[in-house]
């Protein structure tokens, strides 16, 4: 087993979704170019060795205590009982620290599945042979990723780490996450604006609690969304897509903001809200509209003197699986 590697990507993830505060999010992919995530990879070692590498490395401890990657792994063998065994892992960094992209979820997340995985003799060669494993380990799985992020968050949120490693638009219930139904006719369009904007901080300005009407109108408004997602109702989900727990106080943290809202929607997006924690902006829309509210994020930003990428984005249904070797050093 000398010679034995063993590679997982895990991919970008939408928080909250809008109208689901920490009980909603989905895993996303552009719809063209490479997948947006990161990289673990689990090699046998003569010594335990944590290396970083990627675009975004320099922001990311090396330090094993401090690595949500390395945390992730290590939650796994605790959690089983038994002694991490000795390997190079190695972390390939393909997403901003605090982009509000769900960064340290997929890092958690590669994280957790590569060791697990590892220990469990797996190769990622079969694929439908993993994913068969990580059905049966999801829970295993989930635990793991979250105790990391909460090292990150100052508590395990999963609505980020359910759907980058299961795929999909997830659901947290008290029974565990539930896959929910996505019209094929959507479009995600995120803009990352070239800030950052470390998801403790977000939480901090929040109220440590709700006035009833908001309450009930959230509650409300998530319904809807579940309902008109199963009924493939787009007229009716645009009506439930708004964030009435954290946005309101969380946009004065994000310059350019308001006009790259106010922008998309006037472009025809159904919705159009802070991605998890921000700083990066999701609107949801139906593909003929995407050029334009592509064009309305930009200028958008602009006015607040942000510069930003935008990517239009589909539901990555696959989530945290074997692959990606061309982005990691060998």
């Amino acid at each position: 087993m000398s010679g034995r590697r063993l590679q997982i990507f895990a991919p970008a993830s939408i928080g909250n979704v809008i109208a689901g505060f920490d009980v909603l999010g989905a895993a996303i992919e552009p719809v063209d170019g490479p997948p947006l995530g990161d990289t673990v990879a689990v090699a046998a070692s003569a010594q335990t060795e944590l290396v970083v590498r990627g675009a975004y490395a320099k922001r990311v401890p090396t330090d094993r205590d401090a690595n949500l990657c390395w945390r992730a792994a290590s939650a796994v063998a605790t959690n089983r009982g038994i002694a991490l065994p000795t390997v190079r892992m190695t972390l390939h960094k393909g997403m901003p620290i605090g982009s509000g992209l769900g960064s340290s979820s997929a890092s958690a997340v590669a994280g957790a599945v590569a060791m697990a995985a590892w220990l469990d003799g797996l190769t990622g060669a079969d694929e439908d042979a993993f994913f068969r494993w990580r059905s049966a380990a999801a829970s295993e799985l989930l635990r793991a990723a979250g105790q990391a992020e909460a090292h990150a968050a100052g508590a395990a949120h999963l609505d980020n780490v359910a759907p980058c490693l299961l795929g999909g638009l997830q659901l947290l219930t008290p029974l565990g996450p539930r896959a929910l139904p996505v019209p094929a006719d959507l479009c995600w369009i995120l803009a990352s604006p070239r800030l950052e904007l470390a998801t403790k901080t977000a939480r901090a300005v929040l109220p440590a609690s709700l006035e009833r009407a908001t309450a009930i109108a959230h509650s409300a408004n998530l319904a809807t969304v579940v309902h008109s997602l199963h009924a493939g109702d787009l007229a009716l989900l645009a009506t439930g897509l708004r964030d009435l727990v954290a946005e309101p106080y969380r946009a004065a943290l994000v310059p350019g903001f308001r006009e790259a809202q106010s922008g998309a929607l006037a472009a025809g997006a159904l919705a159009c809200s802070l991605s998890g924690a921000g700083p990066a902006v999701v609107a949801v829309a139906q593909p003929s509209n995407a050029a334009a509210i592509v064009a309305a994020l930009t200028a958008g930003f602009a006015k607040g003197g942000v510069a930003c990428t935008v990517n239009v984005c589909a539901i990555d249904e696959r989530g945290a699986r074997p692959g990606a070797g061309d982005v990691v050093d060998q």
